[in-house]
C-alpha cells in the first residue's frame, strides 16, 4: 500500500514554507530527445521524514539519519477526532506490546486541497512515555507531531533527542488497524532537516 501523498505543484505546504512546483528545463522536440522536470519545494514537502537537526542545533542532519528506523515492523493505530494524545493515550499504546514504529491515523486531512491547522499531536509526556517503550519512529497523517500553534515543537524535541525518527503526512485513510511492515526511505540529502519519503506498507508474511 502506497501512503504517500502525491507531490504535485501547488499543493498545500506548512504555511510559510517555499511552495511545491513541477516544471520542465526540457521537453520533447527539435530541441531536446527527453523531458526533463525541475522539482522545487520545501525539504517538508507532502510525506517526509524530520532529521535531528530540523530542531536540534547539533543534530544529525537526515542524509546521515540511521535508515534502521526507517524499515521494519509497525503498527497502526487510529484516534477518533477529538482524542487527546496524552500519557493515557500512550499507555495504551504501549499495554499490549511496545511497538517499535507507530503510524498514527487522525483524519487531519479532510481536504485534500486545504492544510490542516487542527489535529490530534502527541503531548510532550507521551512522547517521553513512547520513547522510554522502545519506540524508534513516530508517524502521523497530520502535518505534524506537535500542534499547529506551537511555538517550541517539543513532542519533536523530545522524540529527536532520543533518536527516534519522525514521519509527518502519511496517507493512511485505507489503512486499517494492525502490523504492517513499513518503508519509507528519506532521500541523501546531506545539508537538509528533513526529506520527503516514499512510504509503503506491505502486509505481514504469514506466520
Amino acid at each position: 500500500m502506497d501512503v504517500t501523498r502525491p507531490v504535485v505543484s501547488g499543493m498545500p505546504v506548512w504555511p510559510g514554507d517555499a511552495p511545491c512546483a513541477v516544471e520542465w528545463t526540457a521537453r520533447i522536440g527539435t530541441d531536446s530527445a527527453a523531458n526533463v522536470a525541475e522539482i522545487r519545494c520545501s525539504a517538508h514537502t507532502g510525506t517526509h521524514a524530520d532529521g535531528p537537526y530540523h530542531v536540534l542545533e547539533e543534530g544529525a542532519r537526515i542524509g546521515t539519519a540511521p535508515l534502521e528506523a526507517f524499515i521494519g515492523r509497525a503498527r497502526v493505530v487510529r484516534v477518533a477526532a477529538g482524542t487527546v494524545l496524552d500519557e493515557e493515550w500512550a499507555r495504551s499504546v504501549l499495554e499490549d506490546h511496545a511497538p517499535e514504529r507507530l503510524l498514527i491515523h487522525t483524519g487531519a486531512w479532510t481536504a485534500p486541497s486545504v492544510f490542516p491547522t487542527a489535529f490530534a499531536a502527541p503531548t510532550p509526556e507521551a512522547a517521553r512515555l513512547l520513547a522510554s517503550g522502545g519506540l524508534r519512529l513516530l508517524g502521523t497523517d497530520a502535518p505534524s507531531v506537535d500542534p499547529y500553534d506551537s511555538a517550541d515543537l517539543a513532542a519533536h524535541r523530545v522524540l529527536l533527542a532520543a533518536g527516534i525518527a519522525i514521519l509527518e503526512n502519511l496517507l493512511l485513510d485505507d489503512v486499517a488497524e494492525g502490523e504492517y511492515d513499513l518503508i519509507a526511505l528519506p532521500l541523501r540529502l546531506m545539508e537538509a532537516d528533513a526529506s520527503p519519503v516514499r512510504a509503503v506498507l506491505r502486509p505481514l508474511p504469514a506466520p
